[in-house]
């Protein structure tokens, strides 16, 4: 297949990249380069430096490439930016999505796969584990945003047809995750304890989440080329694990002895959410494969390789 992977030189999205190559199919990268990095390009993927809110460029590609799919990774994802510049939030997330849903019809592409926000969407959880009919009750702008954008696709396709499978993310860690910015605890631990600094922990460090290693997340995407017409699927373990939690696993694999700084919870972050997944493991037969254990001792190797002096 001929893919556009948007965000295709970010974390997750060129772990995708990568997984679709290896199975044969024909991917091309579009990506601003605002969080994503040309290292993580995979050298058979065709690369545009180009933001999604760039419409005319966005569609010279169009009319170049002939895609049958898109695979829109491309966001703002950083919850505290979202908070304190939301319009900025809106523009990538709706603006700039809303751009490739008029080319795809333009254009005539069947498919789009959309990596929305399991974490984000539902807010604080009425009940645990959350399942796609957990109702959406978003508290912070990315999670509006996201949700938002899942909306307009399904609006897309009852105008135009567009096929869509939509995927709501945990947190997603793994090798090549920012560890400089606010948002992927795991790769900032990781990297502040390979320095030898003291990590900081926001809240009381009891805050749960639902921690999935970023191949897992690579195999969904790869199930559902050609498969999950117009579904709306939930990834994740179904298991809570606390920030406390993230910090002892991690300082037990280097031997850190310090204890973590706390510091005043961040606006708009939820005290506990976790997925239940049962939909698409019954539907696709996808479940994680890995353990946060093993997930988190592969991510500290990428980490002492790319990253050790």
């Amino acid at each position: 297949m001929k893919i556009l992977v948007t965000g295709g030189a970010g974390f997750i999205g060129s772990n995708i990249v990568d997984l679709y190559i290896s199975l044969g199919h024909n991917v091309v990268v579009v990506d601003n380069l605002c969080s994503g990095k040309k290292e993580n390009l995979n050298p058979k993927a065709k690369f545009y430096e180009t933001d999604i809110r760039d419409f005319d460029a966005l569609k010279k590609i169009f009319e170049k490439e002939n895609f049958e799919i898109i695979n829109h990774h491309a966001a703002q994802m950083d919850v505290s930016r979202s908070v304190k510049e939301p319009i900025y939030d809106a523009d990538v997330n709706i603006k700039g999505g809303i751009n490739i849903l008029e080319l795809m019809v333009s254009f005539k592409v069947k498919k789009i796969i959309y990596s929305s926000t399991g974490g984000a969407v539902y807010g604080e959880p009425e009940y645990l584990p959350c399942d796609e009919a957990h109702p959406i009750k978003p508290i912070c702008h990315y999670g509006l945003s996201k949700y938002v954008f899942e909306e307009y696709i399904r609006l897309y396709e009852r105008l135009y047809g567009i096929d869509y499978t939509i995927l709501r993310y945990p947190n997603v860690f793994g090798p090549r995750q920012n560890p400089h910015g606010e948002a992927g605890v795991n790769a900032i631990f990781i990297l502040k304890m390979l320095k030898n600094e003291t990590p900081v922990i926001y809240g009381d460090g009891l805050c749960l989440r639902d921690y999935l290693y970023v191949e897992d997340v690579a195999s969904a995407n790869a199930l559902v080329l050609d498969k999950a017409s117009k579904k709306i699927y939930n990834l994740g373990t179904g298991v809570g694990t606390s920030v406390n939690e993230i910090f002892e696993k991690v300082s037990k694999e280097f031997n850190f002895k310090n204890p973590p700084v706390y510091k005043e919870l961040r606006k708009g972050e939820i005290l506990k959410t976790y997925l239940k997944s049962e939909k698409i493991k019954k539907e696709l037969n996808w479940q994680s494969k890995h353990s946060f254990e093993q997930g988190i001792h592969k991510t500290i190797e990428w980490f002492k390789k790319h990253y050790s002096k």
